[in-house]
């Protein structure tokens, strides 16, 4: 299993085009992936979990992946964030 703290930098946060694409991605891979906000503990590979995360810009979330392809998951995902989601800004 792996942890990470990844954080939400892009203006909007976890909105629903963004949301989606965490979805996206966490759906190509056959491991298990949760986020963690506060005490809420959510399927990554659920929109509507993630959006009632409320995580605005700024909120720091940790992420769990736990599977056979939690390397690669992780370091996709990890991207996603740091691209903000591929948004202009």
């Amino acid at each position: 299993m792996i942890e990470q703290d990844l954080t939400v930098i892009n203006k909007l946060g976890l909105h629903a085009r963004a949301a989606a694409k965490v979805v996206s991605v966490a759906s190509r891979y056959s491991c298990t992936i949760q986020v963690q906000h506060q005490q809420r503990l959510i399927d990554a590979k659920s929109i509507m979990g993630l959006l009632t995360l409320g995580a605005a810009k700024g909120t720091t979330l940790r992420v769990r992946v736990d599977g056979a392809d939690e390397q690669p998951a992780m370091g996709e995902l990890t991207d996603l964030f740091a691209r903000r989601f591929d948004e202009d800004e």
